[in-house]
């Protein structure tokens, strides 16, 4: 490659790399601390984790809560999916916040017997200084 082509290569290079938007530092704690009370309360019963699900509900979306019943449901969250959805928005109406989704590991149980296993993927949000969730909908 000749001199000049490689100068134009790398101020290329340069300029699309200058020009890029900063990448959003995952809130990898938030997460992390959400799912570990979520899990926490879900040992603890069905009231416990009702009560945890209702409290970090996000609040634009309080009306659509679901109860679990006698059922508990732990996340264990794969921490490197962890990436920005800023596209998300449920039933057409984006929340408040900073979106965020992880890939999960579901885990259903109900009267102390696992009920269910599924991998899928669970969008939190960064509202001010806390993390809010959207509270699982079992079916059935």
């Amino acid at each position: 490659m000749s001199p000049g082509l490689r100068g134009a290569g790398l101020a290329l290079a340069a300029l699309v790399a200058g020009c890029s938007a900063p990448a959003e530092e995952p809130p990898r704690r938030l997460v992390e601390e959400h799912f570990a009370a979520n899990n926490a309360a879900a040992r603890r019963g069905p009231a416990e984790q009702q009560d945890f699900l209702d409290r970090t509900q996000h609040p634009d979306f309080a009306s659509r809560a679901c109860s679990l019943g006698a059922r508990t449901v732990e996340f264990d969250p794969a921490m490197s999916t962890l990436r920005p959805d800023p596209h998300f928005a449920p039933g057409g109406s984006p929340p408040r916040g900073e979106v965020w989704v992880v890939g999960v590991e579901v885990t259903v149980r109900d009267v102390g017997g696992i009920t269910g296993r599924q991998i899928g993927s669970q969008h939190v949000v960064v509202l001010g200084d806390r993390l809010v969730g959207f509270a699982p909908c079992p079916s059935g």
